[in-house]
């Protein structure tokens, strides 16, 4: 039984913690307490970083993705829950809203006296239901016109797209004969210089002609044509990230020394110093290739 209310009260204080807490609890309480330090040296993540999700002193870190990416390495080395602690500190951050409760409505029966049902229609009621449907037909007669008008075209040209939309007739057409054969090009796995830890958009694997792997800690952001942001996330070391087929997409790195770039299947050279911030940088894989291949 004393087991049973020690597991209940530790419940109990972790989900009244925040992110922070959480965090310092787990490092500096039980059989393994550790220091800021010897972790910081693990996760290549600065003391002060630590120091500052234990506190909850969010400013000192610059930017969100980089405080949820270190909170999530900083949780999984200390044995707790990644998701949990994440979702605190995005309900922490503003990131999120709390679920708002639904309110239940009560539908109340009247008991009926003697067991019989009261929910029959008298004949009044019903002539008069009648007469209000056929004023309401009457007075918005024109919309229930256009309405039914506009169901009519939408089956008619349903039926003709089923009926006609089949035959067409391509026995006498010319093949072209480069499209006679369509050659799947799949570009071949890179051999990884790190065991890896975890892919994200493997969908894209087959096609991807441009793969980054992490070789230490970096925020890696991948944007299209248009700026919008398809990729924003701390990898950590081993991860793996393939970039959708296209020529159009730029990157941004926190460190882009602690990243391998490898291009269809071939590492290339580093594309900055390590511990240097870098953007805009062209992912297509020509002017990739134009860095050169690494030894």
């Amino acid at each position: 039984m004393n087991e049973i209310n020690e597991q209940q009260d530790t419940t109990v204080s972790t989900t009244e913690m925040t992110a922070g807490e959480m965090l310092k609890n787990a490092r500096t309480t039980g059989r393994r307490k550790r220091e800021i330090s010897t972790i910081s040296k693990l996760l290549c993540i600065r003391e002060e970083f630590l120091t500052a999700l234990e506190e909850g002193n969010y400013r000192v870190i610059p930017e969100d993705v980089y405080i949820l990416g270190f909170a999530r390495s900083y949780a999984v080395e200390l044995g707790l829950n990644p998701d949990d602690v994440i979702l605190k500190l995005k309900k922490e951050l503003g990131l999120i809203k709390n679920e708002e409760k639904k309110e239940e409505t009560e539908i109340k029966v009247k008991p009926v006296a003697n067991n019989k049902c009261s929910c029959k229609l008298d004949k009044e009621t019903l002539i008069k239901w009648f007469k209000t449907a056929v004023q309401y037909v009457k007075k918005h007669w024109i919309w229930f016109a256009s309405g039914l008008a506009a169901l009519l075209v939408i089956v008619a040209v349903i039926i003709v797209i089923a009926v006609y939309g089949g035959k067409k007739d391509t026995a006498n057409e010319p093949v072209d004969a480069a499209q006679e054969v369509v050659e799947e090009t799949v570009v071949p796995e890179p051999d990884f210089r790190y065991p890896v830890h975890e892919k994200f958009d493997a969908k894209n694997s087959k096609e991807s002609r441009v793969v980054l792997q992490a070789e230490k800690e970096s925020w890696v952001k991948i944007e299209d044509a248009r700026g919008s942001s398809i990729f924003s996330r701390v990898l950590i070391p081993g991860d793996v990230y393939y970039l959708p087929a296209g020529d159009k997409f730029k990157a941004t790195f926190g460190n882009v020394g602690a990243i391998d770039v490898w291009v269809d299947g071939r590492l290339i050279k580093k594309l900055g110093p390590a511990n240097t911030k870098k953007t805009g940088i062209s992912m297509a894989p020509d002017a990739l290739k134009s860095v050169g291949f690494a030894e």
